[in-house]
Protein backbone atom coordinates (compact mmCIF):
# COMPACT_ATOMS: atom_id res chain seq x y z
CA UNK A 1 0.00 0.00 0.00
CA UNK A 2 2.74 2.60 0.92
CA UNK A 3 4.42 1.63 -1.99
CA UNK A 4 1.86 1.87 -4.07
CA UNK A 5 1.29 5.39 -3.23
CA UNK A 6 4.73 6.27 -3.06
CA UNK A 7 4.60 5.45 -6.78
CA UNK A 8 1.34 7.50 -7.84
CA UNK A 9 3.47 10.53 -5.39
CA UNK A 10 6.50 10.37 -7.51
CA UNK A 11 4.41 10.18 -10.97
CA UNK A 12 2.72 12.98 -9.85
CA UNK A 13 5.72 14.92 -8.56
CA UNK A 14 7.05 14.47 -12.36
CA UNK A 15 4.23 15.46 -14.12
CA UNK A 16 3.71 18.57 -12.23
CA UNK A 17 7.17 19.42 -12.96
CA UNK A 18 6.64 19.18 -16.55
CA UNK A 19 3.47 21.35 -16.00
CA UNK A 20 5.80 24.46 -14.62
CA UNK A 21 8.58 23.96 -16.18
CA UNK A 22 7.37 26.29 -19.03
CA UNK A 23 6.63 29.04 -16.71
CA UNK A 24 10.02 28.63 -15.06
CA UNK A 25 11.32 28.69 -19.07
CA UNK A 26 9.65 32.09 -19.37
CA UNK A 27 11.28 33.79 -16.21
CA UNK A 28 14.50 32.65 -16.85
CA UNK A 29 13.92 33.23 -20.76
CA UNK A 30 13.39 37.03 -19.88
CA UNK A 31 16.15 37.09 -16.93
CA UNK A 32 18.96 35.94 -19.44
CA UNK A 33 18.02 36.90 -22.70
CA UNK A 34 16.14 39.96 -22.28
CA UNK A 35 17.58 41.78 -19.00
CA UNK A 36 20.45 39.96 -19.79
CA UNK A 37 21.34 39.82 -16.13
CA UNK A 38 22.05 36.80 -14.27
CA UNK A 39 19.94 35.29 -11.45
CA UNK A 40 20.81 36.47 -7.67
CA UNK A 41 21.17 33.68 -5.42
CA UNK A 42 20.70 30.87 -8.06
CA UNK A 43 20.84 28.13 -5.70
CA UNK A 44 18.19 29.43 -3.16
CA UNK A 45 16.18 30.25 -6.43
CA UNK A 46 16.36 26.57 -7.50
CA UNK A 47 15.78 25.14 -4.19
CA UNK A 48 12.63 27.32 -3.99
CA UNK A 49 11.48 25.79 -6.71
CA UNK A 50 11.68 22.51 -5.94
CA UNK A 51 9.97 23.28 -2.78
CA UNK A 52 7.19 24.65 -4.18
CA UNK A 53 6.87 21.69 -6.78
CA UNK A 54 6.64 19.71 -4.12
CA UNK A 55 4.19 21.49 -1.90
CA UNK A 56 2.16 21.61 -5.10
CA UNK A 57 2.24 17.45 -5.64
CA UNK A 58 1.81 17.18 -1.76
CA UNK A 59 -1.56 19.36 -2.00
CA UNK A 60 -2.91 18.23 -5.19
CA UNK A 61 -2.32 14.53 -4.13
CA UNK A 62 -4.19 15.01 -0.99
CA UNK A 63 -6.82 16.76 -2.78
CA UNK A 64 -7.16 14.18 -4.75
CA UNK A 65 -7.29 11.27 -2.02
CA UNK A 66 -9.32 13.01 0.63
CA UNK A 67 -11.03 16.07 0.03
CA UNK A 68 -12.74 15.42 -3.03
CA UNK A 69 -14.16 12.18 -1.52
CA UNK A 70 -15.15 13.84 1.57
CA UNK A 71 -17.00 16.35 -0.62
CA UNK A 72 -18.89 13.44 -2.63
CA UNK A 73 -19.68 11.20 0.60
CA UNK A 74 -20.95 14.43 2.48
CA UNK A 75 -23.34 15.09 -0.19
CA UNK A 76 -24.21 11.53 -0.71
CA UNK A 77 -25.08 11.49 3.07
CA UNK A 78 -26.73 14.73 3.42
CA UNK A 79 -29.29 13.65 0.86
CA UNK A 80 -29.79 10.04 2.12
CA UNK A 81 -33.34 9.72 1.64
CA UNK A 82 -33.08 7.43 5.47
CA UNK A 83 -31.34 10.50 7.02
CA UNK A 84 -34.19 12.80 5.98
CA UNK A 85 -36.78 10.48 6.77
CA UNK A 86 -38.21 10.31 3.00
CA UNK A 87 -39.25 7.54 1.10
CA UNK A 88 -36.17 6.15 -1.60
CA UNK A 89 -36.66 7.24 -5.01
CA UNK A 90 -39.27 9.95 -4.48
CA UNK A 91 -38.87 13.72 -5.24
CA UNK A 92 -38.61 15.65 -1.93
CA UNK A 93 -39.87 19.29 -1.49
CA UNK A 94 -36.79 21.70 -1.73
CA UNK A 95 -37.11 22.22 2.31
CA UNK A 96 -36.28 18.92 3.50
CA UNK A 97 -32.63 19.34 2.51
CA UNK A 98 -32.31 22.09 4.78
CA UNK A 99 -28.64 20.73 6.25
CA UNK A 100 -27.03 20.33 2.93
CA UNK A 101 -27.77 24.23 3.14
CA UNK A 102 -26.12 24.70 6.09
CA UNK A 103 -23.67 22.37 5.83
CA UNK A 104 -22.86 24.01 2.35
CA UNK A 105 -22.96 27.97 4.03
CA UNK A 106 -20.30 26.55 6.64
CA UNK A 107 -17.95 24.55 4.41
CA UNK A 108 -18.21 27.61 2.16
CA UNK A 109 -16.85 30.33 5.12
CA UNK A 110 -14.68 27.70 6.56
CA UNK A 111 -12.36 27.33 3.05
CA UNK A 112 -12.86 30.78 2.06
CA UNK A 113 -11.45 32.12 5.72
CA UNK A 114 -8.60 29.74 5.11
CA UNK A 115 -8.00 30.32 1.20
CA UNK A 116 -3.75 31.84 1.01
CA UNK A 117 -4.72 33.80 -1.97
CA UNK A 118 -7.55 35.85 0.04
CA UNK A 119 -5.05 36.28 2.85
CA UNK A 120 -2.43 37.63 0.41
CA UNK A 121 -5.08 39.90 -1.18
CA UNK A 122 -6.39 41.21 2.09
CA UNK A 123 -2.81 42.08 3.54
CA UNK A 124 -1.94 43.66 0.39
CA UNK A 125 -5.03 46.03 0.27
CA UNK A 126 -5.06 46.55 4.16
CA UNK A 127 -0.77 47.62 3.43
CA UNK A 128 -2.06 50.10 0.13
CA UNK A 129 -4.88 51.86 2.11
CA UNK A 130 -2.66 52.41 4.98
CA UNK A 131 -5.12 50.45 7.25
CA UNK A 132 -7.89 51.96 6.47
CA UNK A 133 -9.53 48.36 4.90
CA UNK A 134 -9.74 46.13 7.50
CA UNK A 135 -7.67 42.55 6.31
CA UNK A 136 -9.61 40.82 8.73
CA UNK A 137 -13.34 42.75 7.72
CA UNK A 138 -12.36 41.55 3.96
CA UNK A 139 -11.75 38.40 4.71
CA UNK A 140 -15.32 37.99 6.77
CA UNK A 141 -16.89 39.99 4.14
CA UNK A 142 -15.78 37.71 0.81
CA UNK A 143 -16.09 34.56 3.23
CA UNK A 144 -19.82 35.61 3.67
CA UNK A 145 -20.15 35.87 0.29
CA UNK A 146 -18.93 32.30 -0.80
CA UNK A 147 -20.86 31.04 2.16
CA UNK A 148 -23.74 32.75 0.60
CA UNK A 149 -23.46 31.81 -2.91
CA UNK A 150 -22.93 28.03 -2.12
CA UNK A 151 -25.93 27.99 -0.45
CA UNK A 152 -27.81 29.67 -2.78
CA UNK A 153 -26.26 27.19 -5.56
CA UNK A 154 -27.18 23.72 -3.28
CA UNK A 155 -30.26 25.46 -3.69
CA UNK A 156 -30.37 25.84 -7.57
CA UNK A 157 -29.39 22.10 -7.57
CA UNK A 158 -31.69 20.78 -5.45
CA UNK A 159 -34.62 22.81 -7.26
CA UNK A 160 -33.33 21.87 -10.92
CA UNK A 161 -33.83 25.88 -11.91
CA UNK A 162 -31.33 27.45 -14.45
CA UNK A 163 -27.85 28.88 -13.69
CA UNK A 164 -28.74 31.96 -16.22
CA UNK A 165 -31.19 33.75 -13.91
CA UNK A 166 -28.98 33.79 -10.61
CA UNK A 167 -26.08 34.62 -12.70
CA UNK A 168 -28.26 37.28 -14.12
CA UNK A 169 -29.89 38.72 -11.40
CA UNK A 170 -27.04 39.10 -9.27
CA UNK A 171 -24.85 40.91 -11.95
CA UNK A 172 -27.85 43.16 -12.00
CA UNK A 173 -27.24 43.83 -7.92
CA UNK A 174 -23.39 44.07 -8.89
CA UNK A 175 -23.79 46.77 -11.52
CA UNK A 176 -25.85 48.66 -9.60
CA UNK A 177 -23.64 48.43 -6.42
CA UNK A 178 -21.17 49.59 -8.35
CA UNK A 179 -22.67 52.55 -9.28
CA UNK A 180 -23.04 53.61 -5.38
CA UNK A 181 -20.26 51.87 -3.60
CA UNK A 182 -16.97 53.82 -2.74
CA UNK A 183 -14.88 53.90 -6.05
CA UNK A 184 -11.29 52.71 -3.65
CA UNK A 185 -13.54 49.24 -3.16
CA UNK A 186 -14.94 48.52 -6.56
CA UNK A 187 -11.30 46.95 -8.36
CA UNK A 188 -10.92 45.29 -4.78
CA UNK A 189 -14.70 43.60 -5.09
CA UNK A 190 -14.25 42.22 -8.44
CA UNK A 191 -11.08 40.77 -7.58
CA UNK A 192 -12.00 39.48 -3.86
CA UNK A 193 -14.69 37.11 -6.74
CA UNK A 194 -11.22 36.22 -8.23
CA UNK A 195 -9.12 35.12 -5.27
CA UNK A 196 -11.87 32.94 -3.41
CA UNK A 197 -11.90 30.31 -6.67
CA UNK A 198 -8.46 29.08 -5.77
CA UNK A 199 -6.39 25.86 -4.22
CA UNK A 200 -8.62 25.84 -1.44
CA UNK A 201 -12.21 26.61 -2.35
CA UNK A 202 -12.28 24.66 -5.52
CA UNK A 203 -11.78 21.55 -5.08
CA UNK A 204 -14.51 21.21 -2.27
CA UNK A 205 -16.89 22.93 -3.90
CA UNK A 206 -16.64 21.12 -7.29
CA UNK A 207 -16.77 18.25 -5.49
CA UNK A 208 -19.88 18.93 -3.34
CA UNK A 209 -21.85 20.05 -6.45
CA UNK A 210 -20.66 16.58 -8.12
CA UNK A 211 -21.74 14.37 -5.03
CA UNK A 212 -25.07 16.66 -4.79
CA UNK A 213 -26.14 16.59 -8.53
CA UNK A 214 -25.29 12.76 -8.40
CA UNK A 215 -27.74 12.22 -5.28
CA UNK A 216 -30.56 14.25 -5.50
CA UNK A 217 -33.13 12.34 -7.84
CA UNK A 218 -33.67 13.42 -11.08
CA UNK A 219 -30.49 15.83 -10.97
CA UNK A 220 -27.26 15.29 -13.55
CA UNK A 221 -23.89 15.83 -12.59
CA UNK A 222 -23.08 17.01 -15.70
CA UNK A 223 -25.92 19.56 -16.45
CA UNK A 224 -26.56 20.61 -12.47
CA UNK A 225 -23.25 19.68 -11.11
CA UNK A 226 -21.36 22.78 -12.37
CA UNK A 227 -21.91 25.94 -11.52
CA UNK A 228 -21.44 26.78 -7.90
CA UNK A 229 -17.65 28.00 -8.50
CA UNK A 230 -19.41 30.81 -11.28
CA UNK A 231 -21.94 31.68 -7.76
CA UNK A 232 -18.76 31.68 -5.76
CA UNK A 233 -16.87 34.15 -7.87
CA UNK A 234 -19.96 36.78 -7.64
CA UNK A 235 -21.76 36.89 -4.64
CA UNK A 236 -17.84 38.03 -2.88
CA UNK A 237 -18.46 41.23 -5.18
CA UNK A 238 -21.54 41.38 -3.89
CA UNK A 239 -20.48 41.21 -0.21
CA UNK A 240 -17.63 42.93 -0.26
CA UNK A 241 -19.07 46.51 -1.78
CA UNK A 242 -21.74 45.99 0.58
CA UNK A 243 -18.98 46.22 3.58
CA UNK A 244 -17.46 49.07 1.89
CA UNK A 245 -21.25 51.11 1.15
CA UNK A 246 -22.40 49.87 5.17
CA UNK A 247 -19.24 51.23 6.54
CA UNK A 248 -19.51 54.42 4.46
CA UNK A 249 -22.74 54.92 5.79
CA UNK A 250 -21.91 54.10 9.29
CA UNK A 251 -18.85 57.06 9.37
CA UNK A 252 -20.86 59.37 7.07
CA UNK A 253 -20.97 63.43 9.02
CA UNK A 254 -24.85 63.41 9.56
CA UNK A 255 -25.15 60.35 11.26
CA UNK A 256 -26.06 61.03 14.85
CA UNK A 257 -24.21 58.49 17.51
CA UNK A 258 -25.88 56.27 19.52
CA UNK A 259 -26.84 57.87 22.78
CA UNK A 260 -24.20 57.45 25.50
CA UNK A 261 -26.36 56.61 29.01
CA UNK A 262 -26.60 58.91 31.77
CA UNK A 263 -24.66 58.91 35.16
CA UNK A 264 -26.13 56.24 36.98
CA UNK A 265 -27.87 54.77 34.62
CA UNK A 266 -26.74 51.26 33.69
CA UNK A 267 -24.82 50.97 30.31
Amino acid sequence: MIAAYALELARAFVALTIEVAPIVGVLLGFQLLILRKPIARLRRVLIGLGLVVLGLTLFLFGLEKALFPLGKAMAARLTDPEFLGLTRGVAAHWAAYYWVYIFAFAIGFATTIAEPALIAVALKAHEVSGGSLGAFGLRIAVALGVAMSLAVGTFRIVTGTPLYAYMIAGYIVVVVQTMFAPRMIVPLAYDSGGVTTSTVTVPLVAALGLGLAGSVPGRSPLLDGFGLIALASLFPMITVMGYAQISQWRARPGRKPAPRPAQGEDA
